[in-house]
């Protein structure tokens, strides 16, 4: 079995033939999904997707590019949805330097209060990251001495310090369809530097869709894809990714129920 680590199945590309994404993923042997909270004002849409489906999980949070005109300054707002037993994550979170759709002060404030809310619920963290690896770094190493938390940083494209520095901190890492990319030899390269153990695998769904989908609307059931291009980069069967990645996913989202 694979997990979708992290997708957005409330988003119109795919609300809209949910029942057939996740029949399909269900076919590909996608056995589990996580579908991705990133505006408070949206998540009873998100949340409403987990309850409709047994294998489809969700988190609660706000992405960095809405932190300006959603700030969460206190864990409160997220801690209000952490008791439901479909929400196993806190975010997605960060920052993100490159759009700049928010000021960075108010991604900052956000990033940390999401912190704050994982470690208080024992919740992982989904971090968010691009073009910022000076301040997510800092971020992160000041609220770990602040009192421990779990998380991940998704949709890894990030550079040897920042894979290095999460590592350090108990991280893990998520590889999505970028990775597959032809010009992502870079990336593929540090990946390669990750243990099998921190890893996980995600689409990003609708978004990113793998080779051989690239330009296409993704879906849950591509990251069979990712997967095997990870599989090959580090040297072992598919089968063997699979049920390494899916342990990893049970081991950090603990909240989240195996399927029967």
């Amino acid at each position: 079995m694979l997990i979708d680590s992290h997708c957005h199945l409330d988003f119109p590309e795919l609300a809209a033939d949910a029942d057939g994404v996740v029949a399909r993923a269900k076919a590909a042997g996608v056995g589990v999904m996580l579908t991705i909270g990133t505006e408070l004002a949206r998540f009873p849409s998100v949340l409403a997707v987990a309850e409709r489906f047994d294998n489809v999980w969700c988190s609660v949070g706000t992405h960095p590019h809405e932190s300006g005109k959603e700030l969460v300054t206190d864990p409160a707002p997220l801690l209000a949805h952490t008791d439901h037993p479909k929400v196993v994550g806190i975010g997605e979170t960060g920052l993100d330097y490159y759009y700049e759709l928010s000021p960075r002060p108010p991604q900052i404030e956000s990033f940390r209060a999401h912190i704050a809310a994982a470690r208080i619920a024992g919740l992982p963290v989904i971090v968010h990251t691009r073009d910022a690896d000076d301040d997510i770094i800092a971020v992160l190493e000041d609220e770990m001495g602040k009192g421990g938390f779990t998380g991940l940083i998704h949709c890894f494209t990030g550079t040897q310090r920042l894979a290095d520095a999460s590592l350090a901190l108990g991280l893990l890492i998520s590889v999505s369809g970028i990775a597959t990319f032809k010009n992502s030899g870079a990336l593929r390269d540090v990946i390669k530097s990750v243990p099998v153990d921190r890893l996980l695998v995600e689409t990003d769904a609708p978004f990113l869709a793998p080779v051989p989908h690239r330009g296409k609307t993704n879906e849950p059931a591509f990251v069979t894809h990712t997967a095997a291009m990870l599989a090959e980069l580090k040297g072992v069967t598919l089968a063997e990714m699979a049920a390494a990645t899916t342990d990893n996913f049970f081991r950090l989202f603990s909240k989240a129920k195996h399927p029967a």
